[in-house]
């Protein structure tokens, strides 16, 4: 194995291309996802962006590291490849690694612009945070990298060493849905809908609020907190008023 400060992925002998452990990259995706979910329930459930904006600058810092340093010096693969250490590598290609990153990164400038610098809230960056965890949480929990299968749409090589083998060999026969699988999903499903139904409808009643004294009215902030018609669209007005600290 041979290496440098600024190098992407580890050059083996029985490979022709640079490679990345993939357990390693899973185990990171995993941090990532664990830390991104934090920081977005501060900011859906209690109006608090702080922690997604500390989020925003670690996550950028990492990527940064992974595509113009070296990946073995991103902290998070770091911690993940330290958590792994005792597991049997999984070599995978880096090339569609590093197109699949080059995406997070251009997502991370734009969040760094919208949430850390303009401090925008609204439906934009909504969509952004949404895009990232989807894509780390398909990483981490299947092994699945979105950004891979772009990869094959705009790169000039096909791309090599994917994940379980995906790129070499079609998928087993055998392993896919059955009627009969299919059958014990929508029985599973159909028994926790049901008990949902019941816990909600057998639980105990919220307890009344306390009258609170109204607060003198200022035409300026009644403005600044009018509902746009987006979130009114997708009935989110209580939401966005929690978000914007309105009352």
């Amino acid at each position: 194995m041979t290496t440098s400060l600024f190098q992407f992925g580890e050059r083996l002998p029985e490979f022709d291309i640079p490679v990345l452990n993939e357990r390693a990259v899973r185990a990171s995706a995993g941090i990532l996802l664990l830390l991104a979910m934090g920081a977005f329930m501060n900011a859906w459930l209690i109006g608090n962006f702080q922690p997604t904006r500390v989020f925003v600058i670690a996550f950028l810092a990492d990527f940064t590291i992974r595509l113009f340093v070296n990946p073995r010096y991103a902290p998070t693969l770091i911690v993940g490849q330290w958590l792994v250490r005792k597991q049997q590598p999984e070599w995978v290609g880096a090339p569609q690694k590093r197109f699949a990153w080059a995406i997070g990164f251009a997502l991370a400038l734009v969040m760094l612009y919208l949430i850390v610098i303009r401090q925008v809230i609204g439906p934009v960056n909504l969509l952004v945070c949404a895009a990232c965890i989807t894509l780390m949480f398909f990483e981490s929990a299947f092994g699945i990298c979105l950004g891979c299968k772009l990869y094959n749409l705009f790169g000039k090589t096909p791309a090599q060493l994917c994940p379980g083998g995906v790129c070499e060999a079609p998928a087993a026969r055998g392993f896919g849905l059955s009627a009969a699988q299919a059958g014990v999903l929508a029985v599973f499903a159909g028994l926790v809908w049901a008990a949902a139904h019941w816990v909600y409808a057998s639980g105990p009643a919220p307890a009344p609020g306390l009258a609170a004294v109204a607060p003198a009215v200022d035409a300026a902030e009644v403005e600044r907190c009018k509902v746009p018609e987006f979130a009114k669209a997708i009935g989110h007005e209580a939401k966005w008023k929690l978000h914007n600290n309105c009352k």
